[in-house]
């Protein structure tokens, strides 16, 4: 088996063990193969032995033949290539003869072909000469192309004097040419002179042969010719020049080629397009003109008679591209017109199909904006006029607020809605930006983009900042929106505690009602609307402007309705914490030394929980098509609430460990009300955020960690300290105060845990030493405790 060719070492493995059972034999198998193994071998030396000792198999004769062998095929090898290169000689001497009769037979070839060529020319400048002084075009188109052919054929030969005279009487004859025919055209169509067609469109024939300059300038003075009428008619002093008759400029240039066509159709070939380049010439010249008498008459240009010149234009200039085709003659883009635009044609029946065939290429209208551009320098009439469009429909809006009021909630559907009046204005921006692209994708657009800043910030400022409800005291002054904003800002530093104590400290905030709480929502829904819209618009801005793009900056009206968002939450955040701050209050009220037995939660936290029963539900209802930001008010309300909670239990005086384990499981109660707060009224439970959850967890943990610190005794105070800086890492001295007060240590007292506070806590040390720390005490211990840090102070 092993000595086939074809052996599988693998299906030998798999049939020599099925099982796993059948490995028990291995050692059986591999000394099986060892002895096969040893046996080959010894055959092996044993074949070789024999072999070696055999006298008709000696390796030095065996090989002495090999080289013999070698030899000889070198040595035919060599005979072969010698005969090869006698037979190639052999060949070469019979072929000589041939190739000479070859080369000769070419050479005579040439010449004959030359010199009938030379004939050919030396009758033909004879025969041009005797065809133009007789002015017979006809004949002389035809022959004027094989001399001129027959010229080129003679490059060669210029060094030779004769075809050096010959090509001189050509390029005389052609120059004669193209100045005799140059003056019987400008003779024939000057002064009304009659002229011969046959002999014109003959004439045009050679022009076609000449250089091309000479039929360019003749065209060039030709087309001039032409408009001459034009100029006189609606020169920038009459009054046929001004807007409100522009139309009759175009209605005299489709005249005017009607009557061309009908008198100089026979004499002007198809491939001219003279029709084509009076049209052109007229519309280089009516921008020039129009922008002459505009620069004149500018006050006297108002929006209606500017966007009626610049309406009837586009659909000339779209005439002019049905009849005439999307590319301009070849010659005018090779004399760099500068004041065509590589812009593509904006009508609606031109654009081309977006699945084209690679050999139907998109046409180009190139006819877009040769007239006119001229109207740009003058477009700041329009955007003004959009601008006071856009005041207008702002105090509109205004008046209409006022009239009818904001919506109110639906029964079916109570989410706050988008107000209609801010789709109008940005259905109006839409408007204004399809037809300020139409006109300008340049400075005129930039300039549109800055109004419609103007006029976002202006309607954010008086139609969503000015109609968010005010907050009212019950016994103080209304505040305005923008003070409690700017309370409101940062809702993640206990200054937020201390403004919300400044706004409340005077008396109970009065609540908003139901639809105050629905006015707000809709602000708020409005607003995101803005923003979420305000990127789209600068996207299509930027993408109209393309070089201009990087000027345009909407980041700043963004960031105002992204700042009414901010106050709207910041609303709802205070209307839900006004309810809860009279609970917490009477909970600081609470005499916690006398608390003797824990029971179930207590009375404040039943009646803050329900608080957020009857408005979180609201306000999620409302908020239904912003889910993000009920999610961020009650991030937000949570860190006010927490921060909030933490300093009323910082007011709790000698509580006691009964007192403080009625405390902890109060505030465990609230982690797990805080946790459920996003889905408060709701029968199917939704899992929060994963950043919520875990702030509620972080900070009402540390809350727990206080009050399980107000629980350990403070007889021990290395004890009590070690347990301090353990449960709460980050306590700073000010908390650790504060925690004194709680157990009822009296200030007097707090000398020996302050020291071994800061002994063992870095961050207790770092406020020792600094001079700016003071914790935030009431007044009238503020004294001793200032007392008391010059004495550490002075101690250190």
């Amino acid at each position: 088996m092993t000595e086939s060719e074809d052996f599988d070492v693998v299906a030998y493995i798999n049939n020599s063990f099925p099982t796993e059972q059948s490995l028990a034999g291995l050692g059986d198998v591999i000394s099986s193969l060892e002895n096969e193994i040893q046996t080959i071998d010894k055959g092996i030396r044993e074949f070789v032995r024999d072999q070696t000792g055999k006298p008709d198999h000696d390796g030095v004769t065996v090989l002495a033949r090999a080289q013999a062998s070698i030899e000889a095929l070198v040595a035919k090898v060599l005979d072969m290539r010698g005969r090869a290169e006698q037979s190639e000689l052999a060949v070469r001497d019979m072929t000589r003869d041939i190739r000479q009769l070859d080369t000769a037979k070419k050479n005579l070839t040439d010449a004959i072909k030359t010199l009938n060529h030379l004939s050919m020319l030396v009758t033909g400048v004879e025969t041009l000469n005797t065809l133009v002084h007789k002015r017979q075009y006809g004949d002389t188109a035809n022959m004027l192309q094989g001399v001129v052919h027959i010229v080129e054929h003679f490059d060669n030969y210029n060094s030779i004097p004769q075809i050096s005279e010959l090509s001189h009487k050509v390029s005389e004859i052609k120059k004669e040419l193209g100045d005799q025919i140059s003056l019987e055209f400008r003779e024939s169509f000057t002064q009304g002179n009659s002229f011969n067609s046959s002999q014109m469109a003959e004439a045009c024939l050679v022009l076609d042969v000449l250089d091309p300059h000479i039929k360019h300038e003749l065209l060039q003075w030709f087309v001039q010719t032409q408009l001459q009428e034009y100029s006189v008619l609606y020169e920038e002093n009459e009054d046929s020049a001004w807007l409100d008759k522009i139309d009759k400029r175009f209605a005299w240039l489709k005249k005017h080629l009607i009557q061309f066509e009908q008198r100089y159709e026979t004499i002007f070939p198809l491939h001219w397009e003279v029709s084509q380049r009076i049209a052109i010439q007229f519309c280089h010249q009516t921008r020039q003109d129009l922008s002459k008498v505009m620069g004149k008459r500018r006050r006297e240009i108002d929006v209606k008679l500017l966007l009626t010149a610049i309406q009837k234009t586009y659909a000339f200039e779209n005439l002019l591209f049905l009849r005439f085709g999307g590319n301009l003659l070849e010659e005018e883009e090779n004399f760099s017109n500068p004041f065509l635009t590589d812009e593509t044609n904006t009508f609606p029946e031109n654009k081309s199909s977006k699945t084209q065939t690679p050999e139907k290429q998109p046409v180009v209208n190139k006819y877009y904006r040769i007239i006119t551009q001229c109207y740009d320098p003058f477009l700041y009439i329009y955007i003004d006029s959009q601008d006071k469009n856009l005041i207008e429909l702002i105090e509109k809006f205004v008046a209409d607020l006022r009239s009818t009021g904001f919506p109110t909630p639906q029964g079916s559907d109570p989410a706050g809605i988008v107000l209609s009046n801010c789709a109008d204005l940005f259905v109006f921006y839409k408007k204004c930006l399809v037809q300020c692209t139409q006109l300008s994708c340049g400075e005129p657009l930039l300039n549109l983009a800055n109004v419609f800043s103007k006029r976002l910030r202006e309607y954010c400022t008086r139609i969503l900042q000015a109609n968010l409800p005010k907050v009212t005291m019950a016994s103080a002054p209304m505040a305005s929106v923008t003070t409690i904003t700017r309370e409101l800002r940062d809702l993640s530093t206990s200054g937020l505690i201390q403004n919300f104590q400044s706004l409340l400290k005077e008396g109970e905030a009065v609540r908003f009602s139901r639809q105050e709480l629905y006015k707000i929502s809709c602000i708020l829904t409005t607003a995101e609307y803005c923003v979420e819209t305000i990127q789209q618009l600068e996207e299509k801005l930027r993408e109209k402007l393309k070089e201009l793009g990087p000027k345009l900056s909407m980041e700043g009206d963004k960031q105002v309705f992204v700042e009414v968002i901010e106050t709207c939450v910041g609303l709802l955040v205070q209307d839900l914490y006004s309810a809860c701050e009279p609970v917490l209050t009477s909970m600081h009220k609470t005499n916690w030394q006398l608390v003797e037995t824990v029971g179930d939660q207590s009375g404040y936290i039943s009646a803050i929980t329900s608080q957020w029963r009857l408005t979180v539900p609201t306000l999620r209802d409302f908020l239904g098509t912003s889910r993000k930001y009920f999610v961020l008010f009650c991030q937000q309300f949570a860190k006010l609430f927490m921060n909030k909670f933490l300093m009323t239990l910082h007011k709790c005086k000698n509580v006691s460990k009964t007192g403080a384990q009625q405390l902890l499981l109060d505030t465990q109660s609230l982690k797990t009300s805080l946790l459920d707060l996003p889905s408060t009224g709701l029968t199917v439970k939704r899992k929060p955020p994963d950043k919520y959850s875990k702030l509620i967890v972080t900070e009402m943990g540390r809350i727990e960690m206080i009050l399980k610190i107000v629980m350990t005794p403070v007889e021990q105070i290395s004890t009590f300290v070690d347990h301090t800086c353990k449960l709460v890492p980050d306590c700073d001295l000010s908390d650790f105060i504060k925690i004194l007060d709680m157990k009822g240590v009296k200030r007097p007292d707090h000398m020996p845990y302050l020291d071994e506070f800061k002994t063992k806590s870095p961050s207790g040390l770092s406020q020792a030493l600094s001079p700016d720390v003071t914790p935030p005490e009431p007044s009238a211990e503020f004294s001793r405790i200032k007392k008391l840090e010059k004495l550490i102070k002075k101690r250190l």
